[in-house]
């Protein structure tokens, strides 16, 4: 016992015994027997089943409390499991009222751990309001040409109070960053989703410009958003590109910025999203996001943002948006002078 307890010294030096509160180290339990082996007689037999006792308890009272340390880890976990399952279900309800997913039958265990995820885990990460996480979120499915969810999740957006109008202008304004050829399907797809909740199509116009006013309107937005350094921009570069210039001016500015229905904060977050979920346009990215921190979307916002897209568009997407955050937060900060 007295070897057995000298190994075992360095597992853990304190005990409380069940007599009292006095707490004693294995060290100094054994110091009577290891006094009697240093004046060259045997430890008594008392001495022994001193440390005996005492180790022997000591290696049960440890024991005891690894395993209730695991059962109480368990426990908690079991209980954040339930709540995130129950917060997800609440939420997913919010959304889609009465519809169960036929995925629930044919892949169920996936369909938990995705649901947990996407409508539980996600949204409580942060505290953006539903119709902003539901904007960006349908951004991000247009980037992605994800149609058939973005079907589904226009339905849950209507039902926490996206507006008729911010859906149309949503998909209006991804027109110059995906391509009408890739827009159209969605505009198709919320056509259909008006008429059948008997929304009275065309809904009122949101148009600001003219075709002899769309060029000024245009360039003076894009010194609202990006800076004075865009003064000038439709009239700068190569003749042979210029016309592509000018046409980001009074096209994608002029005709889309300029619109009513949403303010410059939502768009530019909308065009962020656009921007991330497409891959490839991390240039593009990065001048969005200067444009959104002169709009008022900071940093902490657009990280928000991107967590929400993140079951959306996965990981890779995500963590390319996160590092065009960073760069463009460090190239403000340089022209700031800080």
């Amino acid at each position: 016992p007295i070897d057995y307890c000298r190994r075992r010294s360095d597992f853990a030096t304190r005990v409380v015994f069940a007599d009292g509160p006095a707490r004693q180290s294995v060290a100094e339990l054994r110091r009577p027997a290891d006094a009697a082996k240093r004046r060259g007689a045997s430890p008594s037999s008392s001495e022994v089943s001193n440390v005996s006792f005492s180790v022997t308890f000591f290696t049960e009272a440890v024991s005891e409390g690894t395993m209730a340390s695991r059962q109480q880890a368990r426990e908690k976990e079991t209980d954040m499991t339930t709540e995130n399952r129950e917060r997800a279900q609440a939420y997913r309800n919010r959304l889609f009222p009465g519809f169960d997913s036929p995925l629930a039958c044919t892949d169920p265990e996936f369909v938990e751990r995705m649901d947990n995820f996407a409508f539980g885990e996600v949204p409580a990460s942060d505290d953006l309001d539903d119709r902003t996480r539901m904007m960006a979120i349908l951004a991000a499915l247009i980037g992605a040409q994800a149609i058939d969810l973005f079907k589904a999740m226009a339905k849950g957006a209507f039902n926490v109070g996206v507006t008729s109008v911010e859906m149309k202008e949503l998909v209006y304004q991804s027109t110059p960053y995906v391509g009408m050829g890739r827009m159209l399907p969605f505009l198709y797809a919320v056509n259909e989703l008006l008429e059948h909740r008997l929304v009275s199509l065309p809904l009122e116009s949101q148009a600001t410009t003219t075709e002899d006013t769309r060029l000024e309107a245009g360039a003076q937005k894009q010194v609202d958003l990006f800076g004075e350094d865009m003064a000038d921009f439709y009239q700068s570069g190569p003749e042979e590109t210029r016309h592509i210039n000018r046409w980001l001016a009074e096209n994608c500015f002029g005709d889309y910025y300029t619109r009513t229905g949403l303010s410059d904060a939502q768009r530019e977050m909308i065009t962020f999203c656009l921007l991330i979920a497409q891959g490839g346009c991390e240039p593009q990215v990065v001048s969005h996001v200067r444009a959104n921190l002169r709009v008022g979307n900071d940093r902490a916002f657009l990280i928000k943002v991107v967590s929400q897209c993140v079951p959306y568009i996965g990981y890779p997407r995500c963590l390319n948006a996160l590092r065009c955050i960073d760069e463009a937060a460090e190239q403000v900060a340089e022209s700031n002078g800080e």
